[in-house]
């Protein structure tokens, strides 16, 4: 498996950044206040295009170096790596989830359209699936037997922990207990996810199935990070004391300790603020640097190991085609799985020009905030209550030394970063969940021709999203249920304009 690489003219590059600033990316001469530039003054595009989703921040392009890395990196992320040593972008096995990053981001919005089958070969499919053991409280992934995020496609001779064709994902509708009416009396649909995992389809012979549960998750958006990364851990705590006070985020803060009082990621030092459970918490060991090497396999130097189980690594060294295919014996296969000093497949430049992409991804400007629909919608988004989660405004910190630029910008992601139960009805893995950013979501139709919703998508669009906060945000939905027509479309207006 070998290395790649990208060569790129210069000089075209800064006449093609040139030109997208001029034409794409700036505004007119019309007056904007601050809640227009999403991303701050820095992180944010004035682009509501199908390509919104994709723009560099600004300071990129003026810089040739950053424009230079940023464009290396998209073609990086955009690319499907294959095992072939001999081309470029080799590197994909032995087992693995998607060969692309834009395999699970399509658009780059982050969110892939929900689907009738689990099917990894489809572009609109961008759901994890997670195999979890449902008696225990914190839901614990089957982590002996899969990866956190499972694999279901292997490089022969190897093979899947999990046959794709016995995955089965059905959509079933839910009656809640309003009977799906508003209080004006118009109905609504609401529809949840039910998936199963046949026990022939599962690798490994000693793995009950029927003991565990399959759940689905879609990849969640990666424009404007670096920006939700730049927010200080002391703001975030603050957030998150201000939310206990008053019986919100009952509970530890996501990433910061875990019921031992440890974060294995973390251990005291850094609060959660990336992934549906807050797992991650800076960017440098975020979803998006993990995703680049556990969702292909492709090692690098700093991550010279395949994204595998020591129970896989076993089933495979014993297999006899495996060893047949591979001429070689049980222990050199098993050892081969396992070792922690591969050779890199992917060079150290190659990753941190990836890593100027990811951070680099702006956040599209608002739209419409002085149309008076969209007025009134904001009213209402604020007396409703859903601010307090959907907190509007951070200021970044005033040090974020990886990107200088994204430093003292004052952002409007609509989001604490916190946790909350919204006690969806089988929610699957993610009972409790971190609060979406909503900034930039109104472009969903723009950019892929839908707009699913919520965690594992079974929101079809804002008022389906709306009528499945419970828990803690139950106040708020019931005040958006007793609505009249026109006020629950103006605070829809509202949040397609973010």
């Amino acid at each position: 498996m070998g290395k790649h690489g990208i060569m790129i003219n210069a000089a075209v590059l800064l006449l093609v950044a040139s030109a997208c600033s001029e034409e794409e990316n700036l505004p007119n001469d019309k007056e904007y206040g601050e809640e227009w530039y999403a991303g701050g003054i820095n992180g944010t595009v004035f682009n509501a295009t199908s390509r919104a989703y994709r723009q560099p921040m600004n300071f990129i392009n003026e810089d040739a170096t950053l424009y230079r890395q940023f464009m290396r990196g998209e073609r990086i992320a955009e690319k499907s790596f294959v095992s072939d040593n001999s081309m470029s972008f080799s590197g994909l096995g032995p087992v693995y989830i998607r060969k692309s990053c834009v395999a699970c981001h399509p658009s780059y919005g982050g969110r892939g359209k929900r689907v009738d089958k689990f099917d990894t070969a489809d572009s609109r499919n961008s759901y994890l699936l997670m195999i979890y053991d449902p008696s225990q409280p914190a839901l614990p992934l089957a982590s002996t037997y899969f990866t956190g995020m499972t694999q279901t496609s292997a490089v022969a001779p190897f093979k899947p922990p999990i046959d794709e064709a016995g995955i089965h994902l059905e959509w079933l509708p839910y009656t809640d207990e309003h009977g799906n009416k508003y209080e004006d009396g118009t109905s609504y649909s609401l529809i949840y996810p039910e998936i199963t995992v046949d026990q022939s389809a599962i690798l490994f012979p000693d793995f009950d199935m029927s003991r565990h549960a399959a759940s689905i998750e879609a990849t969640i958006g990666i424009y404007g990070v670096a920006l939700l990364d730049a927010i200080s851990d002391e703001d975030l705590r603050a957030q998150h004391a201000a939310e206990v006070e008053r019986g919100y985020c009952v509970g530890v803060i996501g990433g910061d300790i875990d019921e031992t009082g440890l974060n294995p990621y973390y251990p005291g030092k850094h609060p959660g603020r990336f992934t549906y459970l807050c797992t991650r918490a800076t960017l440098d060991n975020g979803p998006g640097s993990n995703a680049i090497w556990n969702i292909t396999n492709v090692t690098r130097p700093d991550r010279a190991y395949h994204y595998i189980t020591g129970k896989y690594a076993e089933v495979m060294s014993k297999d006899p085609e495996v060893q047949q295919v591979l001429g070689d014996s049980e222990e050199n296969i098993f050892a081969y799985l396992m070792a922690k000093n591969l050779r890199p497949e992917m060079t150290t430049e190659d990753y941190e020009a990836f890593m100027v992409w990811h951070r680099a991804l702006a956040v599209p400007a608002a739209r419409d905030l002085d149309n008076e629909t969209v007025r009134r919608g904001r009213t209402l988004f604020y007396e409703t209550g859903c601010t307090a989660c959907h907190r509007p405004s951070w200021t970044t910190r005033p040090d974020y030394k990886p990107m200088p630029a994204l430093s003292n910008q004052k952002i409007y992601p609509y989001t604490d970063l916190l946790r909350h139960d919204l006690e969806m009805y089988k929610p699957g893995r993610a009972r409790v969940c971190r609060t979406t950013p909503l900034w930039g979501r109104g472009l969903m139709q723009v950019t892929s021709g839908y707009a699913d919703m919520l965690h594992d998508l079974r929101a079809r669009n804002y008022a389906e999203a709306i009528l499945w906060h419970g828990g803690e945000a139950k106040p708020c939905k019931e005040k958006f249920r007793a609505m009249s027509r026109e006020d629950r479309e103006a605070l829809i207006k509202f949040l397609e304009a973010i």
